[in-house]
């Protein structure tokens, strides 16, 4: 899904940052790459949450399907 495309891009900014933010001794973008990092579990947690309810939807249809 699109929530896990965008949790796992903002997974790698957020990472990206850090290590940036590392090597120039900038507390502040290793802040900012953190709550980025952050930004994207959630977003991908959000994303695996959607695929299992729509997995967990189509099963229930298949299976009124079958009972008609």
């Amino acid at each position: 899904t699109m929530d896990k495309v965008k949790g796992t891009n903002n997974e790698a900014i957020g990472k990206a940052k850090q290590g940036i933010g590392e090597a120039v001794d900038s507390p502040k973008l290793q802040g900012e790459g953190a709550l980025q990092e952050a930004k994207g579990h959630g977003q991908k947690a959000v994303g695996d949450a959607k695929a299992a309810a729509k997995d967990a939807a189509n099963k229930a249809a298949e299976f009124a399907n079958k009972k008609l």
